[in-house]
């Protein structure tokens, strides 16, 4: 149990000095609950923090059921056992699709003034979530950080299931999941504070990390 998501971050960071000041070292946090996480490994491992925005396609009239994941890279991940017991539910997809683009450009547009993700190619990406349950929005993210051409991905979360974090681990070079409770219910019942994150936090949060605002998205290494 996390007291909250500042927490759970300090715990990571402790479980992550293998990376600390890694020059060629980046985080890439998942809003908006990831940044506040990210902004404590960031300081505690003195690397940039920036943002990776990935938005989850829930099924018609439950919206926590991931059918899949759009990166804002245009990579889209879709769930395809629960597409295929529900074909119809395929236009949704593409319906779904449409409008999370304009939730991800509109939060592309706050977070990083219109910017497309820095270069990545060469990097070794922490990538952070406040955790994950089905892990859509997260395998997503790592499919787009691989077609990105960085060199490595490093999972940092404060929980998962352990169906769910065994699978992200297959998928990275190294992985760092402080705890797979079983039954697994929800990510917010893992936090004594799990309140929503707003866009104000999560900009309070990228400044105070002092995120690079080179040309490419970097200060020089």
């Amino acid at each position: 149990m996390f007291h909250d998501r500042t927490d759970a971050g300090r715990q990571l960071a402790s479980a992550l000095q293998r990376y600390a000041g890694h020059a060629k070292g980046l985080i890439l946090a998942i809003p908006r609950g990831g940044v506040l996480v990210g902004l404590e490994l960031s300081r505690a491992l003195k690397l940039p923090l920036d943002v990776l925005i990935t938005r989850k396609i829930g099924a018609p009239g439950n919206p926590e059921l991931a059918l899949g994941a759009l990166a804002e890279t245009g990579y889209l991940y879709l769930n395809q056992d629960i597409l295929a017991f529900y074909p119809g539910w395929t236009r949704f997809v593409e319906e779904e699709r449409k409008r999370q683009e304009e939730e991800i450009q509109r939060r592309k547009e706050l977070y990083r003034h219109g910017q497309p993700l820095p270069v990545l190619t060469g990097w070794t990406v922490l990538l952070v979530d406040d955790g994950v349950a089905t892990g859509a929005t997260y395998l997503a993210s790592i499919a787009a950080l691989r077609a990105a051409g960085v060199a490595a991905i490093v999972a940092a979360l404060p929980v998962a299931p352990s169906e769910t974090a065994q699978r992200i681990q297959r998928l990275v070079d190294d992985c760092v999941v402080l705890d797979t409770p079983e039954p697994f219910e929800a990510v917010g019942l893992h936090y004594r504070r799990f309140d929503q994150v707003s866009d104000a936090e999560v900009l309070q949060a990228l400044d105070t990390s002092g995120k690079p605002t080179g040309s490419d998205g970097h200060t020089s290494a």
